[in-house]
C-alpha cells in the first residue's frame, strides 16, 4: 500500500531506490520506505516551523497597527476638537476667506487672522485651555 492514502500513484528516488505504490522494484524496501518517512517528517517539521514563525510575525504586526490605529484616531479626536474651537473664534470674514482660499487651492495666509476683528492675546488664551 501506498504511504499516502486517496493517491493512485507515487513515485519516490531516494539514494538511488525507486518506489511505486509500495512495490519495490529494487532491493531495499524497508530502508527507502524508512527515508521517505523521515523525510516526511523533516518537511513538515520544517514547515510547521515557518507557520509558527509567520504566525508570530503576523500577530506582532497586528499589535504595533492596532497601536498606530489608536494613537491616530485620539490625533484624529484632538484635532477635531481644535478646529471646533477655531471655528466658533473665527470672524464670519474669516471663516469667509479661508472657504475661498480653499476652493481656489492657495494656501491660508499665516498673517491675516490676527486682523483688526480679533485681539492677538484671545486666541493664544482660549486655545491653551482644552491642550493642557
Amino acid at each position: 500500500m501506498c504511504g499516502h492514502p486517496g493517491l493512485s500513484f507515487w513515485l519516490v528516488c531516494v539514494a538511488g531506490k525507486t518506489r511505486y505504490c509500495g512495490r519495490v522494484w529494487e532491493t531495499n524496501q524497508v530502508s527507502s520506505g524508512a527515508s521517505v518517512v523521515a523525510i516526511d517528517n523533516k518537511i513538515e517539521q520544517a514547515m510547521d516551523l515557518v507557520k509558527s514563525h509567520l504566525m508570530y510575525a503576523v500577530r506582532e504586526e497586528v499589535e504595533v497597527l492596532k497601536e498606530q490605529i489608536k494613537e491616530l484616531i485620539e490625533k484624529n479626536s484632538q484635532l477635531e476638537q481644535e478646529n471646533n474651537l477655531l471655528k466658533t473664534l473665527a470672524s464670519p470674514e474669516q471663516l469667509a476667506q479661508f472657504q475661498a482660499q480653499l476652493q481656489t487651492g492657495s494656501p491660508p495666509a499665516t498673517t491675516q487672522p490676527q486682523g483688526t476683528t480679533q485681539p492677538p492675546a484671545q486666541p493664544a488664551s482660549q486655545g491653551s485651555g482644552p491642550t493642557a
